[in-house]
């Protein structure tokens, strides 16, 4: 081969790789920056961030992520607070009042409850680790064990709730995020346990029913367990100390002006809880609660949220851009067909018959797959269950209304290799990024590596969803065809996602309005749907940009399966112990 033959290579190469190649770097970019930024903001004001893992009695092993000032030492020992997240959280979701907490000189344990994250055991199960997590704490030298307090979001105020019942004299004050005392898993509270507690309960949480008894969380003072615990017959007003702090029966009642999940972005919830450990906790470095600084750290891992996805894009296009992968290349005809009522028909079903069939479900119930070694997930066994019936009725509803043309044919096992090549990527930038305690998060959406265990549950799972991605992404791929190409991403997100901002949104709006849920709404299926919202957007447009250079729906839906897969087992909650 000339000098000049391999030059011209080289260029149809460049030219190839081009685009994917600005897209693999700027996520690149992405990714860098905004881990870099987060594990600056997690250590400020010098502090120590390690990984940890502890047994229990019982042989499960606990993990947890511990904040520790460089003030605090053996000689000096600092005030402690145990910080646990809700239900299908993980330990990272406490990172805005663990970074402040730390910022003001307590060492934080942020525990991944029990069957939540890398800890081990069954979820919803002994305590929820909560005594375990407050145990371990106390065993540490460099903590004030006269000093320690505990704060806990929905279930994991029901964590901490249970390490106060297992140790009455082992902390001094708590504060529950979106929780409650009593039914339906803590013991009731009095005016004298727990110990100084303060109640941030969100104007809008969703819970409200179930965790206090009364229709909306701006009743809160009415309920009759709230005012147990307080002490008074009347309504408790919020903001006003009741009880003998230096006795250890203070009370305070917030209501901050969001939802449930909106706890752990709320510069208010995060103050209340600043504010209390200040006021029940000596030994902490006084800087006012208005000071906060965790939200660069939740835009940095938002930020390298974003570049995990255009590094994916652009992974997807490199690869298949290299020789091995030619016979998967090709490009749809270009057109611009006007869409019939039968097209306009097939969207709408495609886009608001799964978020129908959604909400549905009940997801506090047992599955009809019962928990077990095989599918040791609840939430994601109904997920799992919900996608397969979508994907079927999808594929008898192709049956019945027929499709406008056949599919290009290409090789399944060179497409599925393709993806696994892509997957394998960016997991792995992911797992680096992981060295660093960082994961890519904002809010609630988040990636993190899968521990052994979730990655042989997600092998469990993975035919399901990935059966329901082909599925749709081949219905898209009907639906795109004969489209102009500037109307075609817009297409596949109203496909995908706009039936779940409607359905999602309009409850949403309901709420804000009136201050209570809709009567047949399940808070926890809201809950779980909102996150849909952004990830089928995100799926839609994977299947845009794989369909455009394949001229098939298979290589990114197999993608998308196993980004869907991943997503889904990672941050969820394991129901068998094994």
């Amino acid at each position: 081969m000339s000098v000049s033959d391999t030059m011209d290579l080289a260029g149809q190469a460049r030219a190839r790789l081009g685009p994917p190649w600005r897209l693999l770097l700027v996520g690149l970019i992405l990714m860098v920056i905004g881990v870099a930024v987060a594990a600056r903001v997690e250590r400020s004001g010098g502090v120590d961030l390690h990984d940890v893992r502890f047994t229990a009695d019982d042989g499960t092993v606990f993990s947890g992520l511990l904040y520790v000032p460089k003030t605090a030492t053996a000689d000096r020992p600092a005030p402690a607070i145990l910080a646990v997240h809700g239900y299908i959280n993980t330990r990272e979701t406490q990172s805005a009042f663990a970074i402040e907490f730390a910022r003001r000189g307590y060492v934080v344990l942020a525990l991944d409850q029990r069957g939540h994250g890398y800890s081990g055991g069954a979820a919803t199960t002994k305590g929820f680790g909560g005594p375990e997590g407050l145990a371990y704490l106390r065993s540490l030298d460099m903590v004030d064990r006269d000093q320690i307090g505990l704060e806990g979001h929905s279930m994991g105020g029901w964590a901490v709730l249970a390490a106060a019942a297992a140790m009455p004299d082992g902390y001094r004050s708590m504060v529950l995020e979106g929780s409650s005392v009593g039914a339906p898993f803590a013991p009731d509270g009095t005016t004298a346990w727990p110990r100084n507690l303060a109640v941030v309960f969100s104007r809008y949480d969703e819970f409200a029913p179930l965790m206090w008894g009364v229709p909306s969380g701006a009743a809160i003072g009415e309920s009759a367990k709230l005012r147990a615990a307080f002490g008074t017959g009347q309504p408790v007003s919020a903001g006003r100390v009741y009880g003998d702090i230096a006795a250890g029966t203070g009370r305070i009642l917030h209501s901050p002006p969001v939802t449930h999940p909106g706890d752990h972005i709320s510069v208010v919830a995060v103050g209340h809880a600043i504010d209390w450990f200040a006021r029940t906790l000596q030994g902490g470095r006084p800087l006012p609660a208005t000071d906060q600084i965790w939200w660069w750290k939740e835009g940095a891992t938002g930020m390298a949220l974003v570049g995990v996805f255009v590094f994916l894009l652009g992974a997807f296009g490199c690869l298949l851009a290299l020789p091995p992968f030619a016979a998967l290349r090709g490009a749809p005809v270009r057109g611009s067909a006007p869409a019939d009522l039968r097209w306009w028909a097939l969207l709408g079903l495609t886009s608001f018959i799964p978020p129908i069939t959604f909400f549905l479900v009940n997801f506090t119930n047992p599955p009809p797959l019962p928990v077990s070694a095989v599918f040791p997930q609840q939430i994601t066994t109904w997920l799992m269950i919900w996608a397969l019936g979508n994907a079927t009725l999808a594929l008898v509803l192709g049956a019945i209304l027929g499709r406008s043309r056949p599919e290009p044919r290409k090789p399944w096992g060179l497409a599925a290799l393709l993806a696994l090549a892509t997957f394998a990527v960016v997991y792995g930038a992911v797992v680096v990024a992981g060295l660093a305690l960082v994961d890519f998060r904002f809010w609630v959406l988040a990636l993190k590596p899968l521990s052994l265990s979730q990655a042989l549950a997600a092998l469990v799972y993975l035919p399901g969803f990935t059966l329901f991605t082909c599925v749709s992404f081949r219905g898209l791929a009907g639906l795109l065809r004969g489209r102009a190409r500037g109307a075609q991403y817009a297409v596949a997100v109203a496909g995908l996602a706009l039936g779940f901002l409607v359905l999602t949104g309009g409850q949403y709006v309901y709420l804000f309005a009136t201050g209570r849920l809709p009567a047949v709404t399940q808070a926890l299926t809201l809950i779980v749907a909102m996150q849909f919202v952004p990830v089928l957007a995100a799926l839609a447009v994977l299947a845009v940009y794989a369909w455009r250079r394949t001229d098939s729906y298979l290589p990114g839906a197999l993608l998308a399966g196993l980004m869907a897969t991943w997503y889904m087992v990672a941050g969820t909650a394991t129901h068998f112990a094994g």
